[in-house]
């Protein structure tokens, strides 16, 4: 039950610090879709069904062109069932428009993500848990996100999760009280 307690108590800390940067704030008025890019709405919420000409798989194959009979004929493969940085970041937009800028912070670091391998992402993410790594080895993290895969917004919540873990203690190698 501790460890719940202080996760928590972690993710409150965290949320307090984006809110204190620009997180949440008042929402915005949900927008109108004028079906431009850069101006989708909730109206256009699920693309899928609402603007499915938009999405595009990783290889640039149609929404449409993704079906069982396209994988038969090798028209379509693995890597077009992956969901593109394109798609996450309309649904970004989207979530923007209804007032859900941490949704839509959640989903540009998402987007961000896509250019990472899967194996990776994995490791980053058993590295932030907390007492599994020093403070050293997170800013490497943080680092590489930005360097090597340009995850800018990925680096900058890795960096901002490194002051939390300080504050509360939860660095490889500290003692929990």
């Amino acid at each position: 039950m501790l460890n719940e307690e202080m996760i928590a108590e972690l993710v409150k800390e965290v949320l307090k610090g984006m809110s204190s940067s620009g997180g949440e704030g008042k929402p915005p008025t949900p927008k109108e879709s004028t079906g431009q890019k850069g101006s989708l709405s909730v109206k256009d919420y699920p693309l899928g069904s609402k603007k499915p000409d938009t999405i595009k798989s990783p290889r640039g194959n149609a929404f449409s062109e993704l079906t069982l009979d396209a994988v038969l004929q090798g028209r379509a493969t693995f890597e077009d069932f992956r969901i593109a940085p394109e798609a996450l970041l309309m649904q970004a937009e989207i979530a923007e428009s209804a007032g859900r800028r941490q949704v839509a912070s959640n989903l540009r670091r998402a987007a961000e993500l896509t250019k990472v391998p899967d194996e990776r992402v994995l490791e980053i993410y058993n590295a932030l848990r907390p007492h599994r790594s020093t403070k050293e080895e997170l800013m490497a993290i943080a680092d590489e996100l930005e360097n090597k895969y340009n995850a800018t917004a990925c680096a900058t919540f890795v960096r901002e999760a490194v002051s939390v873990y300080e504050r509360r203690k939860l660095l490889r190698g500290d003692i929990p009280e």
